[in-house]
């Protein structure tokens, strides 16, 4: 369970945001400040209140090391504050004068990135405070923003619904567009990093205006990057709060996921069982502190509450997959009994008939699109062919992680081949994929990017053979 150690109410406005460093909490708010706490008992430092925005601060960050903090204001400034004296070491003017509503420091500190309400990205080097880069989406406001743990990319997010990925080039990587309805109000990549051979994998959650908490797995080809090599997918969509969800963190060992939303409750997740439920005023703000077991919610009500977890604490369980006969098989494995059985546990027990008459096992299952839903199943409904996709997408990000050996799986789908075929470039890949790659991408190797000398492609009977004692066993 969670206890409330105590309530900060020394802001006079809305707080916006809050941020915690080793050893100290920051809050800002619409009454122009930025307040600073030692989290050791939580009295304000002497320095503090921050004054020097002229309009309301939205966002605050702290750099790795907790020496500097940074704050982003309607005023169009970032300002960079030192965390030893209170003084100002810097104002950014964002490109434009436009207000910036977001502002993350990379976790290296070498980075910082603002955002603004004309839509335009900043990227600026943290250490000189120099502009480097700057980008823009037009027609939306810049509201969330989170660097990877490897501080090599950050995503964004938009009152527009989208997400968007991006190099320290500022050049977009992946844009999931309409990833919320009516729009994105924030995002944070877990500080997690899991490697598998040449692809690392990534999660960021987002939340937003629909009342919904998402977790989206992001692959990323290492051998190819930063060129596109990126795929996100949908993994969970988490509904427990019944109205727009302003905020979500982090814990330090990504384990935890906090959401706060205008329900007047914040919510815990993790991977155990559990449930942890916090009530509070209309929740804007969160945050998770990396050195001890305490969060941070800033409300409405002008008010900051600590809560400590208590040892043992879990938090609302992440959705789990498969009954324990099916999970043992892929997917494209399963039967048509299977997936009868797997519509009725995601909730669409309404289309068993529709299925089983088409004789929809697994692998057509993985094969279908809006097109085969209306046109060969006669779903009518636009939303409920939405829903389908969606569920089937999870299936196959669920299977990136089940625990197939990297070399089993092709570079391109990552997804289990069938026809293992090798390329020119001495690579395996499923036929397939490497078929269409070749004539889309104009005989460039997935792996390398260089020209492929030849598009002969030879069958790889020993990687088949192996995949296939692999199948029998598992």
């Amino acid at each position: 369970m969670a206890s409330l150690v105590c309530t900060l109410q020394d802001h006079q406005d809305d707080v916006n945001w809050c941020a915690f460093s080793t050893k100290l909490l920051a809050t800002c708010s619409g009454d122009k400040t930025i307040r600073i706490y030692n989290t050791s008992d939580f009295s304000e430092l002497p320095f503090s209140p921050l004054s020097g925005h002229g309009y309301s601060v939205h966002c605050c960050c702290f750099s790795a090391c907790g020496q500097f903090l940074a704050s982003c204001s309607t005023d169009a400034t970032t300002m960079v504050w030192s965390m030893t004296t209170g003084d100002i070491e810097a104002v950014l003017e964002h490109p434009g004068r436009s207000p910036v509503r977001i502002c993350a420091i990379s976790p290296d500190s070498v980075h910082l990135v603002s955002g603004a309400s004309d839509g335009t990205l900043a990227l600026w080097d943290f250490p000189s405070k120099q502009l480097r880069r700057t980008t823009a989406v037009s027609d939306t406001t810049m509201v969330a923003c989170s660097f990877s743990p490897c501080s090599q990319m950050f995503v964004s997010g938009s009152t527009y619904g989208d997400l968007r990925l991006w190099d320290l080039n500022v050049n977009q990587l992946h844009a999931e567009k309409n990833a919320h309805d009516l729009g994105v109000s924030s995002c944070a990549f877990a500080p997690s990093i899991l490697s598998g051979g040449q692809v690392v994998q990534f999660r960021v959650a987002s939340c937003g205006q629909d009342c919904l908490l998402k977790i989206w797995p992001l692959h990323v080809i290492v051998i190819l990057f930063p060129l596109a090599a990126c795929k996100m997918q949908l993994l969970h969509i988490l509904s427990d709060q019944s109205a727009p969800v302003l905020c979500c963190a982090y814990s330090s060992d990504g384990q935890l996921l906090v959401s706060g939303s205008v329900d007047k409750s914040v919510t815990i997740y993790d991977e155990t069982n559990g449930d942890v439920f916090l009530p509070c005023r209309y929740v804007t703000a969160c945050a998770c502190s990396a050195t001890s077991p305490l969060i941070a919610t800033g409300s409405m009500d002008k008010s900051v509450n600590i809560w400590r977890l208590e040892n043992g604490c879990g938090g609302k369980s992440l959705p789990r997959k498969a009954s324990a006969g099916r999970s043992k098989l892929l997917v494209a494995d399963w039967s048509e009994e299977d997936v009868s059985e797997w519509l009725v546990e995601e909730g669409l027990q309404g289309l068993v008939d529709k299925f089983r008459t088409n004789n929809i096992d697994g692998t057509e299952l993985l094969s279908l699109t809006k097109e085969t839903l209306a046109s060969e199943l006669h779903i009518e409904s636009v939303g409920l062919r939405s829903k389908v996709l969606r569920k089937v997408e999870e299936l196959k990000s669920d299977s990136v992680c089940s625990g197939v050996p990297d070399e089993f799986t092709c570079p391109i789908t990552r997804e289990l081949m069938r026809e293992p075929v090798i390329a020119a470039d001495g690579y395996s890949y499923e036929r397939e994929a490497i078929e269409s790659w070749i004539h889309t991408k104009n005989r460039t190797s997935p792996m390398t990017n260089l020209p492929l000398l030849t598009t002969l492609l030879t069958p790889n009977h020993t990687l088949k053979m192996a995949i296939g004692r692999w199948r029998t066993s598992h």
